[in-house]
């Protein structure tokens, strides 16, 4: 191609080389929807062309009537039949199949998440999402209809927009036409044009901040022989204004080509530049802002049936058939000015198009068009033209003639409306902001500098930053983030007091400084900001960016322990043992410094674990923190010592305590506590019932003795007795519940225990002579003790406890008592009393042969008489009755008859 031309054309690629048979690279068998694949369907295999890895080709043993890679993402989809499948490569599995009713007659991806289905009736839209099928999204129209071959579809940007193209053969020989549909989506309605290619695209305007969603189209009408390019707005919501629309533009067809016609239009989205290829191989480039054509020319002399565009440098993919050339065409930015000046000799289209592109070539064009506008006195024009010149006018010294213009009254001034109109068109340069600046400071209106920089309007740098800081440092410091100028960033950190910020912000920019000095200088103008500062830096990521002693002794050297103590639980979170000295000092210096609390406090989180725990210990010790203190003592010695002031812990943790000690150490403080007296009591009772079972209740039993302590050992075995099977528990239980008058509880206990030594019980009931004997009637009952019970309660005048035990607990063992009290001699009118109380329920024949025993038979009558009285038929009682009768000579002969 011809030196100069503004378009850039080259072969990148042949598939025939690659060993794509010929026969494979046409319509419908070899596709290309980015410039990531091609793929090619050929007998019995699929090829895969990964053009981001030069070209590897992949050959997989699919069979295949047509196949689709996805735009974006590694997702194949395919066509055999009415079955269409999806299949993601990279995870190696079908995402997605669908058995369609009618056959597809062409298919385009339209995005990375939708495929397009066209049938000979209607259009259809299949997601990759989810598992739903193709939605119908409309019918074709009868100027589209089966006759036609579609060639194209495409969707616009907000989806709400679908243009279909294809081609016809025409009423004369080796014409074809073109056919396309524009349907919208939220109307539902769709318009027939006359064409063949047409896409979609945004472009910003001048003079409008929303962008323009435009259909670009060829036109070609059967009767008429012109080709005309139409850029129209589509979807523009009207509260906005009137849509886009150009005028069409004649397409300059050469005379030997009347019989060709377009197979695709592709949009240079980079450039908006819209690129029309041709059956013949001819390729037209035209401005979409403006219509014009602005280049031909004829590329190849075969057709290019498939194209996409590349949206990273706006070129054109094309892939000839049979042949399998790929081209990449594209705009030549050099040329593209001095074509349009020196061979078009379009001024106009030549400014507009280096402003809007920032080319060069046309800087002459500018001159000379300004020095005009400025001579007839049409600021705003020039300020318009400037603004629309890319660079070319955007210089110090075009800022310097608006400066100089005087401003005529009840007008801004002109310099004003030079920076007004370039910021309606963008963004300013460098110079521009501080000269804008400048002035707008002056009048007091920071809140200007603000919304333009909101807006990205403003080009940041550090000269900037410096006329910004003497009125507002927090514009000042986002000025000099954006500008990257790190030191004065820094400056106005500290100036704000925003001290944290600083060691986050130099590590993400990898700007390095003298924290040290920073430290020093801080301490003593703002301690806060230091410790702000100090935290910052020995929690920076990849490790602490200052000495952590010598930092902590700069504070202290101050007499900051607040901030000494702050920073150090920042450095040290991380609890390492090589950090054991600082860890002693953290603490050393609050609990000596007039701030135990906030020692317990550490202590209390348990967040160090590594500093010396016996010199803690004292130093909790001295401060009067006994708890601490004691936990941090292992020696026996120590701990007595701090348990002096046991009466001053929480009982809670007192008991709790005595579970990190051994069994000897526990019983040696117990010891030590009791023998402190009563005070300690309640306490030791807890202990000695939380720890029974590892203590042992004899050691326990002791200590309580020892001291003693009654009361405590009446409390602590209540809570165990009734579980242990101890005999000693049971029998000290008794013993001190007697000691302290809890005869109820020692009844309870004689009644119901089976664990007790009953010979030791009783033997210590006798000896304490209680004043109420049922815990002894109870062991001497249970344990057959009946002529020592009836002894002791004779003996120590308590006989109502006879009558009590006889009559209330065993009348059974009434004759055992009655024989012991004839033994001891006892009136015979209380033992006939008995007797009497107890009546039929004490056995007669075991009565009868104690009283014959001991010859006190006759002492029975009255009770025998009155069990014959009830109705009594025992022999016993008959045969006793009447031995006495007749020992009596009372009538024995009346008695025996009757």
């Amino acid at each position: 191609m011809a030196a100069g031309v503004p378009i850039a054309f080259q072969e990148v690629l042949n598939l025939q080389q690659l060993q794509v048979p010929e026969a494979s690279i046409k319509h419908g068998l070899t596709t290309m929807e980015s410039d990531k694949w091609i793929v090619s369907v050929e007998p019995n295999q699929v090829s895969l062309i990964d053009l981001q890895n030069q070209a590897q080709v992949t050959r997989r043993p699919i069979k295949a009537e047509a196949a689709l890679m996805n735009p974006s993402i590694n997702i194949l989809a395919l066509r055999s039949g009415k079955m269409i499948q999806m299949f993601n490569l990279d995870t190696k599995s079908k995402l997605k199949s669908h058995d369609v009713d009618s056959p597809i007659v062409y298919w385009k991806w339209t995005s990375s998440s939708n495929l397009a289905l066209i049938t000979a009736t209607s259009v259809y839209h299949w997601s990759t999402e989810g598992a739903d099928g193709p939605t119908k999204i409309f019918e074709r129209h009868a100027t589209i209809g089966s006759n036609t071959q579609i060639i194209n579809y495409t969707v616009s940007p907000d989806n709400k927009w679908c243009l279909l193209g294809g081609i016809s053969a025409g009423n004369a020989p080796g014409v074809v036409n073109g056919n396309m549909q524009l349907y919208s989506v939220e109307k539902k309605v769709s318009q027939p044009l006359s064409g063949h290619g047409g896409s979609f695209c945004s472009i910003k305007l001048a003079g409008r901040e929303d962008r323009a969603q435009c259909l670009v189209f060829h036109e070609k009408k059967p009767e008429d022989p012109s080709h005309r390019l139409f850029v129209m707005e589509v979807g523009r919501d009207p509260s906005k204004g009137a849509p886009h629309r150009l005028p069409p533009t004649q397409i300059p067809v050469p005379p030997e080509a009347a019989s060709d016609f377009p197979v695709s239009l592709v949009i240079d989205a980079k450039n908006d530049v819209a690129f029309l290829l041709t059956k013949a191989g001819f390729v037209y480039m035209f401005d979409i802002h403006s219509g014009k054509t602005m280049f031909r020319t004829r590329i190849t002399q075969e057709t290019m049936f498939v194209t996409c565009p590349q949206a990273s440098t706006g070129a054109v993919f094309g892939i000839t058939v049979r042949t399998g050339r790929v081209y990449r065409v594209g705009l030549n930015g050099a040329n593209l000015i001095p074509y349009i000046v020196n061979t078009l000799r379009d001024n106009d289209l030549a400014i507009k198009v280096a402003g809007r592109l920032g080319l060069p070539g046309a800087e002459h064009l500018y001159t000379q068009q300004f020095e005009a506008l400025m001579g007839a006195g049409q600021v705003k024009e020039a300020a318009q033209l400037v603004a629309s010149s890319g660079t070319a006018l955007r210089t110090p010294q075009t800022i310097a003639r608006f400066q100089q213009i005087p401003a005529e009254p009840g007008a801004p001034q002109p310099v004003f409306q030079y920076f007004s109109t370039l910021l309606e068109h963008g963004k300013l340069n460098e110079q521009e902001s501080i000269e804008l600046a400048k002035p707008v400071l002056q009048q007091g209106r920071p809140q200007l500098m603000e919304k333009w920089l909101k807006d990205d309007k403003l080009h940041c740098s550090e000269a900037l930053g410096d006329l910004i800081m003497p009125h507002d440092t927090a514009m000042a410091l986002s000025v000099y983030l954006r500008s990257e100028t790190h030191a004065k960033a820094i400056q106005c950190f500290v100036q704000r007091g925003e001290y944290d910020k600083i060691v986050p912000y130099s590590t993400s920019v990898g700007y390095s400084m003298d924290y040290s000095s920073m430290l020093s200088q801080l301490l003593f103008n703002n301690p806060q900001g230091a410790l702000d500062l100090a935290k910052g830096l020995v929690s920076a990521e990849g490790g602490p960016l200052i000495d952590i002693q010598a930092t902590a002794e700069a504070f202290l050297s101050s007499n900051r322990v607040q901030e000494t103590t702050a920073f150090l639980l920042e450095a040290l979170k991380d609890n390492k043992e090589e950090h054991a000295y600082l860890q002693t000092k953290l603490l050393e210096i609050n609990l000596i410094g007039g701030a135990p609390q906030v020692a317990d406090a550490i202590m209390q989180n348990g967040i160090l674990t590594h500093y010396d725990r016996a010199h803690i210990g004292k130093l909790c010790e001295r401060a009067g923190m006994w708890q601490r203190a004691a936990e941090h003592y292992s020696d026996i010695n120590d701990i007595k010592r701090v348990f002096k002031n046991s009466h001053q812990m929480n009982p809670e943790f007192v008991v709790n305590y005595f579970g990190k000690l051994n069994r000897e150490q526990s019983i040696a403080l117990l010891k030590d506590m009791m023998s402190r007296g009563p005070s300690n009591m309640q306490v030791c009772v807890e202990v000695a019932k939380k720890y029974n079972d590892e203590l042992g209740s004899e050691e326990l039993v002791k200590v309580f003795e020892n001291a003693k302590a009654t009361e405590g050992l009446y409390y602590y075995l209540g809570a165990v007795v009734n579980f242990s099977e101890d005999p000693v528990v049971h029998f000290k239980y008794i013993q001190s519940a007697c000691m302290l008058g809890q005869f109820k509880e020692a009844e309870r206990v004689c009644r119901d225990s089976n664990i007790y030594k009953p010979e030791q019980v009783k033997e210590y009931l006798k000896n304490a002579k209680l004043p109420d004997p049922r815990p002894l009637i109870h062991v001497c009952d249970r344990y057959d003790f009946v002529d020592e019970l009836t002894e002791y309660l004779y003996l120590n005048s308590l006989l109502q406890y006879v009558e009590v035990y006889v009559t209330k607990v065993s009348p059974a063992k009434t004759p055992q008592v009655v024989g012991k009290l004839f033994d001891l001699g006892a009136n015979e009118d209380f033992t006939k009393r008995i007797l009497m109380a107890v009546g039929t329920a004490c056995p007669v024949e075991e009565m009868v042969e104690i009283a014959e025993m001991r010859n006190r038979l006759r002492m029975l009558q009255p009770w025998l008489e009155a069990r014959v009285a009830t109705g009594s038929t025992e022999a016993g009682t008959h045969n006793s009755l009447g031995k006495i009768y007749i020992q009596m000579n009372k009538d024995p002969k009346a008695f025996l008859t009757n």
